[in-house]
């Protein structure tokens, strides 16, 4: 529910600020592919103008969608925005089928919309973001003025949720934090556009609040991508959850500086990107020590039964 939510909020400001008379949909969608073609008419629109990429990277920015694209090329610098706004712009390209076409299976799913923007403070969400300074210095190189921008979206209707559609979400798919004593190591691309890495953060305090952090560890990979990981990162993971498995303890096997020399000790063969069937990228595994930012727009369940008429009282900080 917290990744759809988080989309929706991206979406919404992307409608609001880019395309406000379309007839393009975010909620209730009719047409799959005719809304997706209509997104990806305006997304391509917006990029051709400084104004519009100002904005995309306020769109951007509102899902935490890193600068990176290319996980075979370094991370671009911090302040390189043109950069990082053009790989956003080309990652949004990509990822748009889920918000503007495949939310329509989730719908049928779920016997509507389970997704909301009530309360939402966009400049607020702005603050939090991990993209913040990227969007401030595009709006001020487009002379645009963004707190009216934000004032927009705050002062746009919002969209409700189905609340039938809330209750299917919530039975289904939405983390109480519960590891069932079973230990669990995640890992996770730093520059995925998918699932953006600061969902590890709200996962953790989710699992903390559920009296289980002593089972779980999180390892990152400094990448570019969804699940970029090379054979040999997958399987020290895989070594470092079998040893706590076996020992009882995770001692230090989740550092990065255990996970980078096993990884390594597997050989040239298995330290590769395999990019298609036929490409294969010869790369050093690249576990970092890393502490994601908030993950925007969290939706934990705590460990009693949710109210499922009231479920903005769920939403919390991460």
């Amino acid at each position: 529910m917290a990744i759809w939510n988080q989309a929706l909020d991206s979406v919404f400001a992307f409608k609001v600020l880019l395309a406000p008379d379309s007839a393009l949909q975010l909620v209730h969608i009719t047409d799959p592919a005719a809304n997706l073609d209509l997104a990806r008419k305006t997304l391509a629109a917006a990029q051709a103008t400084e104004a519009g990429r100002a904005r995309l990277a306020l769109v951007a920015a509102l899902n935490n969608t890193p600068g990176w694209a290319d996980p075979t090329a370094p991370e671009p610098a911090p302040d390189a925005y043109a950069i990082r706004q053009l790989n956003q712009y080309a990652l949004m390209n990509a990822t748009f089928p889920f918000p503007f076409a495949f939310r329509a299976e989730l719908e049928a799913r779920a016997g509507g919309n389970p997704s909301w923007n009530l309360g939402v403070d966009y400049a607020r969400q702005l603050q939090r973001s991990v993209d913040r300074d990227e969007v401030e210095a595009l709006y001020a190189q487009a002379g645009l003025d963004l707190d009216a921008d934000l004032r927009t979206l705050n002062q746009a209707p919002r969209i409700a949720p189905d609340l039938d559609a809330v209750g299917y979400a919530i039975r289904n798919i939405t983390f109480n934090g519960r590891l069932g004593g079973v230990p669990v190591l995640s890992l996770h691309t730093t520059g995925d556009p998918l699932v953006v890495v600061q969902q590890e953060r709200a996962y953790a305090q989710a699992v903390r609040a559920a009296g289980d952090a002593g089972l779980l560890r999180q390892a990152f990979v400094h990448r570019a991508g969804h699940c970029t990981f090379t054979p040999a990162e997958r399987i020290a993971a895989l070594q470092a959850l079998a040893h706590r498995v076996e020992t009882g303890a995770w001692d230090d096997a989740t550092a990065s500086e255990r996970l980078n020399p096993a990884a390594t000790a597997l050989g040239a063969g298995l330290n590769i990107l395999l990019l298609s069937a036929t490409t294969q990228v010869p790369t050093p595994p690249a576990f970092q020590a890393y502490a994601p930012g908030p993950f925007l727009r969290p939706f934990n369940l705590p460990p009693f039964v949710p109210n499922v008429a009231d479920p903005l009282r769920l939403d919390t900080a991460a």
